[in-house]
């Protein structure tokens, strides 16, 4: 059994983790609000440029100058998976989620005969994307030193997604993130970027507009747009994402160490008192051999 130190020691240990834990859980909800605000205030324009480029898709469906962003490159053979996870732990299921969600559509990809890649944002994805695809990973982006995230962060990852289509490395990309519900929500989704999907509801509209210039003009400049905006808006959700993921893990982890320090202290006092008494006895039974 331990000694009274040790056990004194330990309940100092759990208290002094608590401290961090409950200190770390206020600075994830002061950041989190910012966070929130910058995710939700991107999904209005996201959706609408999906909308509005799903529309002109929608008309320019079968035309021999579609933009190979639309079309595809014919194939479906090799799949880049573009991944974005934290920089950081201490966020419970975060990061794991949105990896296992990655290497589950990966191991179906491969069982069909495909050929996957990984282009990694953020520094957990990574860590635990190599331990089974270290070779299948052909790029690494990492954002610590990113002090707020802007769009042109988004573009820098979108310019070398694009660099890779242009030069035939991939026929389909799918984006990997967590859209924000709330603290204790985060949805890991998978999001097919090129080729774009065009949606059902703009596909199916009937309305007849006339564009100047054409089409396929329009998408040539829109599409690797559209392609950054999807990317900033999947960066902040994983930005809201995680700050609202460990803002729960660490009140868990605060409420954990109380009752931890609690069940310690019990177990402490018992032994103290144990002690005393083994102590107290001795005495009397000492001083009645006298």
């Amino acid at each position: 059994m331990a000694s009274l130190k040790d056990m004194r020691v330990r309940i100092a240990s759990t208290k002094a983790t608590q401290k961090i834990t409950k200190a770390m859980q206020m600075v994830a909800a002061s950041k989190l609000r910012r966070a929130q605000t910058a995710a939700e205030a991107a999904r209005p324009y996201a959706d609408k440029m999906s909308a509005v480029i799903s529309n002109i898709a929608s008309a320019a469906a079968g035309s021999p100058g579609a933009p190979a962003l639309l079309a595809g490159t014919g194939r479906d053979q090799v799949h880049l998976l573009l991944v974005c996870t934290g920089e950081r732990g201490l966020s419970g299921a975060f990061n794991s989620s949105i990896v296992r969600l990655a290497r589950e559509r990966a191991q179906s990809l491969m069982a069909q005969g495909k050929e996957v890649k990984f282009f990694c944002v953020g520094r957990k994805g990574y860590e635990q994307l190599r331990r089974l695809f270290d070779k299948q990973i052909v790029e690494h982006l990492d954002l610590r030193s990113v002090r707020q995230l802007g769009f042109v962060n988004a573009e820098d990852i979108a310019k070398k997604v694009l660099a890779r289509f242009d030069n035939g490395e991939f026929d389909v990309c799918t984006l990997f993130y967590s859209r924000f519900r709330s603290v204790i929500a985060q949805i890991p989704t998978a999001q097919q970027v090129i080729p774009l999907v065009v949606e059902a509801g703009a596909a199916a509209n009937t309305t007849s507009y006339d564009y100047e210039p054409e089409e396929d003009e329009i998408l040539t400049r829109l599409l690797p747009r559209n392609l950054a905006v999807q990317i900033f808006r999947a960066l902040l959700e994983n930005n809201a994402s995680f700050y609202g993921a460990q803002m729960s893990a660490m009140d868990n982890a605060t409420r954990n160490a109380g009752e931890m320090i609690r069940k310690q202290t019990l177990v402490y006092n018992r032994t103290r008192q144990a002690q005393i008494t083994k102590e107290l006895i001795e005495i009397i039974s000492g001083a009645e051999a006298v």
